[in-house]
């Protein structure tokens, strides 16, 4: 197969499943890591996909979509970091719930090797990150598929959310301000983004240095609603202090 048939065909296999790993195209097309990671490399460098940890996600079509999604890849970095720096917030032997997004992906990817771990989450990028790491217990909650971050929401979830418990809460958000709290763009999802962050004992919230300081248009919660924020070093210096003025602690990955 050459390189445009196997370009096309992950490109197809992304646009009806939504999200590829890696191992995943290794087995579709029969090539070694390093042809796999290339070709999404090569799709992402296009703007046909969006590259994540382990893997790829479908771009949405809408031009604003797309925008976001674009803005997202410059972010890249960031969002690996603050991926990195939440997970040490997670201790071997903690059950923790992790939401859906790709900054959580990055936090998911650095719990891999963690031991006697539980983890809850309702995003499917996640279960299929962690569905072969026997020292984590998973659990994946069900509902109805949110297809732009491949993640369940609706009724059916929010009814399991009712009935878990975690020690920590670990889940991204589209806006947050110090006056008007938590905010997303999906009026949709907020029930269940508002079940979520009810799990936990603590909630933490990441979020890179373009969600602070910013309002979307679904309320999801008051700023009370969490206990930390992992967020970049790029992160506004009086945002930054008017947290820490609340007792929210605030690392700067």
């Amino acid at each position: 197969m050459n390189k445009y048939l196997r370009r096309d065909r992950v490109l197809d296999y992304i646009r009806q499943n939504q999200h590829v790993t890696v191992a995943q195209i290794c087995d579709i097309l029969s090539v070694s890591e390093a042809t796999a990671r290339r070709i999404l490399n090569e799709l992402s460098a296009e703007t046909k996909i969006e590259r994540v940890r382990g893997g790829a996600i479908a771009v949405q079509s809408g031009p604003k979509e797309r925008d976001v999604r674009s803005h997202s890849i410059e972010q890249e970095h960031d969002k690996h970091r603050i991926g990195k720096a939440a997970s040490e917030l997670v201790a071997d032997g903690d059950t923790v719930f992790l939401g859906s997004g790709t900054t959580v992906l990055e936090v998911a990817y650095h719990l891999r090797e963690r031991q006697n771990l539980t983890v809850m989450t309702n995003s499917v990028p996640i279960i299929e990150l962690l569905k072969d790491k026997s020292d984590i217990m998973l659990f994946g909650l069900g509902g109805i598929l949110w297809h732009r971050e491949q993640s369940f929401i609706g009724h059916i979830t929010e009814q399991a959310l009712s009935q878990l418990h975690a020690d920590k809460v670990i889940t991204g958000i589209r806006a947050i301000s110090v006056d008007k709290g938590l905010s997303n763009r999906d009026p949709m999802c907020t029930p269940t983004e508002r079940s979520i962050l009810a799990v936990g004992d603590q909630v933490i919230i990441v979020a890179d240095h373009t969600k602070c300081n910013a309002v979307d248009m679904a309320f999801v919660a008051p700023l009370s609603a969490i206990h930390t924020l992992v967020t970049d070093a790029e992160a506004p210096a009086d945002f930054v202090s008017a947290l820490r003025s609340r007792s929210i602690e605030v690392i700067q990955a």
